[in-house]
């Protein structure tokens, strides 16, 4: 079993849920009392946060940059960013190491096309639904993917980082996230996209009438076929 660097923190909350989907994941293919091989940096999120407010993107690339090569010099054998907003710095970060950096925008197209998704709806962070950092990957990948109205990316937005990413799941959050879902479905959205890894933690597949990707869940599957391959 290969090593997997974890780059989170931010959230601290999906960073737990990649700790114990990883974990399961090993166990469900190993059996027994296995469990994966990790390394994890977790960083203080609020900084980050504040230079993401002022699109100071330079300084969070060089601070995750630093913090895998640690990773790597630690005994990490690939790297995954437990964070979608984040991979905006996916270049420094690879620049940065010699081990396999493990993108989250290509477990989620994969998923996407495996499913028969051509138009997602991306529900994320302000950051992954405007800039093209991410949607862009996905245009590669052959998907259209849809990204609400700017009133719906606030309100989103307000609800991952004053909610979400602190603990909270308030129920009025989750009917109007479900709002988004069906105004996007309207729009012609097959499929929908959890795009930030604290989504999951809001709606649930099993509410939505179409295929669901948790790129949280995806990111942790690829993961695991790489350690275990």
């Amino acid at each position: 079993m290969k090593t997997l660097g974890v780059l989170g923190g931010m959230s601290a909350e999906s960073t737990a849920l990649y700790y114990r989907e990883l974990n399961r994941l090993v166990r469900e293919r190993l059996g027994g009392l296995h469990s994966a091989e990790l390394l994890i940096r977790s960083v203080d999120f609020a900084p980050i946060a504040a230079l993401q407010a002022r699109d100071d993107w330079a300084v969070t690339g060089a601070l995750l940059a630093e913090a895998a090569r640690r990773l790597e010099g630690a005994g990490a054998e690939a790297i995954i960013l437990a964070t979608n907003t984040m991979h905006l710095n996916a270049d420094a970060i690879r620049a940065a190491v010699g081990v396999p950096f493990l993108h989250i925008g290509d477990a989620t197209a994969a998923a996407l096309k495996a499913k028969g998704v051509k138009r997602p709806l991306l529900l994320a962070t302000r950051f992954t639904m405007e800039k093209a950092f991410y949607t862009d990957r996905l245009i590669a990948a052959g998907l259209d993917p849809l990204v609400p109205e700017q009133a719906d990316r606030d309100r989103l937005q307000t609800i991952i980082y004053d909610e979400l990413c602190q603990g909270v799941v308030k129920p009025t959050s989750t009917a109007a996230g479900m709002m988004m879902v069906e105004r996007g479905l309207a729009a012609g959205a097959d499929g929908v996209i959890f795009g930030c890894t604290e989504v999951g933690l809001l709606l649930k597949p099993e509410d939505i009438g179409v295929p669901v990707v948790d790129t949280a869940l995806v990111h942790c599957e690829a993961a695991v076929d790489f350690a275990l391959a």
